[in-house]
């Protein structure tokens, strides 16, 4: 196993993913600024919602967020060129990931993706090739790399794939209703009435459990490689169309480089690269892989079931959704209101959510417990700058999948008062059991 982890590689695999992986974060954070989602969520709230405990992290004023955009923009095209590629790349994964929890409005897996990335293209040499760093300093230059370096994008995929097939065994996935609801909103013309035909929505609800379990296998075997990855060419060309996702399934796509073997990465992306005569084991980054991936990779294994410790339903109660790969699996409908309530005179004050957030703010907090306790906290404290202390109870009616709305929150429950739990359930999030009933 040792000899297998440290062998010499052709690192021609992590050159070229650095190259795609570059130009996908230019792609991604140029797009975000041409394509308005800079502005709807970023320019125009009065403020986000961070992630909780991180409050502190807002938006630049005025049109400063195009600006730090047009920087990761920037920085992304300096590590597709391979230069001052440590810099650059840690410079952008510091950048990309104060968006990441700056709002959560928008929240999707793949910007959580981003940052993981990110994070362990750090530690990779990946610009010991077709780089201005290399050309600049010829002793950076190097053909190969240890195989652990193409080892930890592999896993790394595995456990993105694996737990979003698992995530999908439940029953709105099972009966085709999610898949239904989303091709039902999704598409139109000719195919929307294709895609409403249950034979179709259950054959993609099905494909895509197929997919996300095989794909990796079947990308490891030599005899159905090519055959996967034709596969996930459709796979995510359809998302891409239908769904629109922003880069993500060209993202997806660019990982397949690791699992062809190397020689054949460098003769169709390079070359003129020169072909290794012998390849030997090294040791280099030995201490990397150990204090560092090894633990990193436990984490990313633990995260994902998290949610089997938090008391309830995550699709419904959200608790252990994020940072778990439970990827375009449910949808969420509802609405919240509030009632805010001055504690020394007992007299319910107008509150209107409209005159603090957006549309698309609203329509994103309305069925999401944290966002609706973070929300109560910001009415708390516009009141308290008023003099006024009051207390703060949440209507919250919510449905999955398009199901009949029960109540979410416990209207009875002072949210101003309350606390939020970061790693078990909160009591005012109600809990249902199999007859509709509340669980005391």
């Amino acid at each position: 196993m040792k000899n297998r982890l440290f062998a010499e590689i052709d690192n021609a695999p992590l050159v070229i993913f650095r190259i795609f992986f570059g130009f996908l974060l230019a792609c991604e954070t140029y797009g975000a600024i041409l394509t308005g989602w800079v502005k709807s969520n970023f320019i125009e709230p009065q403020f986000t919602f961070s992630h909780i405990g991180m409050d502190w992290l807002q938006p630049l004023p005025g049109n400063g967020m195009y600006y730090y955009f047009i920087t990761m923009g920037t920085l992304g095209l300096l590590v597709m060129l391979g230069y001052k590629y440590r810099l650059s790349l840690g410079l952008f994964t510091l950048l990309w990931t104060g968006v990441y929890f700056m709002q959560k409005t928008s929240y999707n897996n793949h910007y959580y993706l981003l940052v993981l990335i990110c994070l362990i293209m750090l530690f990779l040499p990946a610009h010991r090739y077709a780089s201005i760093d290399a050309k600049q300093n010829p002793a950076l230059k190097k053909l190969t790399m240890p195989a652990w370096c193409s080892l930890v994008m592999i896993v790394q995929v595995a456990i993105v794939y694996f737990y979003a097939t698992i995530a999908k065994f439940y029953p709105g996935w099972l009966t085709g209703t999610f898949t239904k609801n989303l091709l039902d909103a999704s598409t139109s013309g000719f195919f929307h009435e294709i895609a409403i035909k249950k034979w179709f929505y259950l054959f993609i609800a099905y494909a895509g459990i197929a997919f996300d379990l095989l794909v990796v296998p079947l990308l490891l075997w030599k005899r159905t490689r090519t055959w996967a990855l034709v596969a996930s060419l459709i796979f995510h060309i359809f998302n891409s169309i239908t769904l629109e996702i922003g880069i993500f399934p060209y993202f997806a796509l660019s990982f397949a480089v690791f699992f062809y073997p190397p020689e054949t990465m460098r003769k169709i992306f390079f070359r003129k690269k020169p072909a290794v005569a012998s390849y030997g084991v090294t040791t280099e980054g030995k201490n990397i892989l150990l204090y560092f991936f090894v633990p990193y990779m436990i984490i990313q294994l633990l995260l994902p079931i998290r949610h089997h410790f938090i008391k309830g339903d995550v699709l419904w109660t959200e608790e252990g959704h994020r940072l778990s790969w439970r990827m375009m699996l449910r949808s969420r409908s509802g609405f919240t209101t509030f009632r805010v309530v001055n504690k020394a005179s007992n007299e319910q004050l107008p509150y209107r959510l409209a005159d603090d957030l957006t549309q698309k703010q609203i329509n994103s907090m309305d069925t999401k417990p944290d966002m609706i306790w973070q929300m109560a906290q910001r009415i708390k404290q516009k009141y308290k700058e008023q003099g006024i202390n009051v207390a703060v109870y949440a209507n919250t009616k919510a449905g999955i999948n398009g199901e009949r709305y029960k109540t979410l929150i416990d209207p009875e429950t002072d949210l101003a008062a309350a606390e939020w739990d970061y790693f078990f359930h909160c009591d005012w999030v109600l809990l249902y059991d199999e007859k509709g009933n509340v669980i005391q």
